[in-house]
């Protein structure tokens, strides 16, 4: 059976737990804002044909990462040495290494079909998850709704196994940003959490649509 969706183990320090659904205050102006991704848009939400390599620079990314400039319209901070997949037919940019994946899906999926709650899209809609709904063993935890800057996400913590029977920890943001979901979600080995933690951590606090 599946597990018991906890509200508890969001991220270390214990923060940024809350229950589903729940929706948390934006930060006080001048506020520590913990690590709530912190999304940046242009106009529109449309997808761009991601097929060139992005652009790196040392910048603005923590030891070990480079910012990456994606041809698909967006920005991040990815680790290096990783490697980019192509937007494939889902909508999906990949940046990969060994058993860690990097998944980013800037806009595919409208507000207007999929409803204006991020965390009913994330628990009930949202692709990249679909293998967590199917799965007959899994467990999701650190469930929580984020306001920044006037924008809404809602992100989760995610165990299941793989068609390998390789039991994955997966960290997940869905951002509602001009009507448009962007989705960021990092998978490594369970017994790696730190590492997804850190991919994670990183990954959503850099992350800017740039159209």
């Amino acid at each position: 059976p599946k597990a018991g969706q906890s509200d508890r183990g969001a991220a270390p320090g214990g923060d940024r737990t809350g229950s589903a659904g729940q929706s948390s205050p934006a930060p006080s102006e001048g506020g520590d804002t913990g690590d709530a991704p912190a999304p940046s848009a242009t106009d529109g939400g449309g997808e761009t044909p991601g097929s060139a390599a992005p652009q790196t620079t040392g910048t603005g990314a923590a030891h070990g990462f480079a910012l990456r400039k994606d041809a698909a319209g967006f920005q991040l901070a990815v680790p290096d040495g990783w490697t980019r997949t192509p937007k494939n037919t889902q909508g999906q940019v990949t940046y990969a290494k060994g058993g860690f994946e990097l998944i980013v899906v800037p806009g595919r999926d409208s507000a207007a079909e999929f409803g204006s709650d991020p965390m009913a899209y994330q628990r009930e809609r949202e692709g990249e998850l679909q293998a967590y709904r199917s799965s007959s063993w899994a467990t999701s935890s650190g469930l929580r709704t984020i306001q920044v800057g006037g924008q809404t996400m809602a992100e989760g913590q995610f165990t299941w196994n793989d068609a390998g029977r390789r039991e994955l920890f997966v960290r997940n943001v869905a951002i509602l940003l001009n009507g448009r979901y962007h989705v960021l979600q990092v998978r490594g080995p369970a017994a790696q959490r730190d590492k997804v933690d850190q991919v994670y951590e990183q990954a959503s606090a850099s992350y800017r649509y740039t159209g």
